[in-house]
């Protein structure tokens, strides 16, 4: 009778020990889910300079490396929509012209280089994805064209686009998106409506200016733009959630400090308006530049 209860007493301590691990190794099994990461929305907007840069010698030529960066940027936006699913994409991207060229065939072209998907039904999503690049490229080369035919250049206001327009035009306060600002321009920053001037405070960087205030004499010029205060003027701004890329930069090959000169003015510039980590690059082979802007939205 002993060995009857002991036979049990044994099975149900087994079976209440085996139910138990069971369910332990069953908990340990389901790992938790990892959380959603969903790629951001893209707003994008591009700044081009349509000043006499467009005609300087060079292979390939200007218009063609502005025009294959455009493309390049609407192909990272193509992908952004896949990877989010062409349909539910939300993304933003632009071209602007500051200021606005006169000629009222090239503004017509170039309100036609805007997408704005959160305004688009699914139809119209798909005829975005489908034809984006080829649009881009057709109305930029039409602009590109008329520009250098017209030799009407309006030159770059960079200064006053981010006094005046930047907050508006390139800024979604909506946190699911990623702001983007990229200007193509040779760095030269000039328009006859910006020629302020506060003792060495200025709205421009012109190479008659660089020359003029002794820039291209040689000497330490970090030196003197610390000690004598150059700079560009303070557009009043403390802008957020902004990223900013800057290429194409084109100081001439007959100074050797003009390039870093334009790229110190540019990054004090825009750490004064609270720009973390501006991306500057000079201009080179299309490859390189692509490559470059890669690396600028995997960042």
């Amino acid at each position: 009778m002993k060995n009857k209860f002991l036979s049990l007493f044994l099975a149900f301590a087994l079976f209440s020990c085996g139910g138990s691990e069971e369910a332990n190794i069953e908990k340990a099994s389901v790992k938790p889910q990892a959380t959603e990461v969903k790629p951001q929305m893209l707003n994008i907007s591009i700044v081009l300079d349509l000043s006499d840069r467009v005609i300087q010698p060079m292979q390939p030529t200007q218009a063609e490396r502005d025009i294959q960066i455009v493309g390049k940027l609407t192909e990272v936006f193509r992908n952004n929509m896949k990877a989010k699913g062409s349909f539910q994409s939300k993304d933003k991207i632009r071209v602007l012209f500051k200021p606005a060229p006169d000629d009222p065939n090239i503004n017509n072209l170039a309100k036609k280089l805007s997408v704005d998907l959160s305004k688009m039904d699914s139809k119209q999503k798909k005829e975005v994805y489908d034809n984006i690049t080829t649009n881009f490229e057709e109305g930029l080369r039409e602009i590109y064209t008329q520009t250098i035919n017209s030799k009407n250049w309006v030159g770059s206001d960079v200064w006053r686009f981010f006094k005046n327009d930047v907050k508006d035009l390139c800024i979604e306060s909506n946190p699911e998106y990623r702001n983007i600002l990229v200007i193509v321009t040779d760095g030269y920053l000039y328009h006859e409506q910006s020629k302020d001037r506060q003792q060495n405070k200025t709205s421009y960087i012109t190479p008659k200016f660089l020359q003029d205030e002794g820039f291209r004499k040689g000497g330490d010029w970090r030196e003197k733009m610390k000690k004598e205060s150059y700079g560009l003027l303070s557009t009043n701004q403390t802008i957020e959630n902004l990223e900013v890329m800057v290429l194409e930069i084109n100081a001439s090959d007959s100074h050797k400090n003009e390039e870093d000169i334009i790229k110190a003015y540019l990054n004090q510039w825009f750490r004064d308006m609270n720009i973390e980590d501006p991306v500057l690059h000079t201009t080179d082979l299309p490859s390189n530049t692509e490559r470059r802007i890669e690396n600028f939205f995997r960042s």
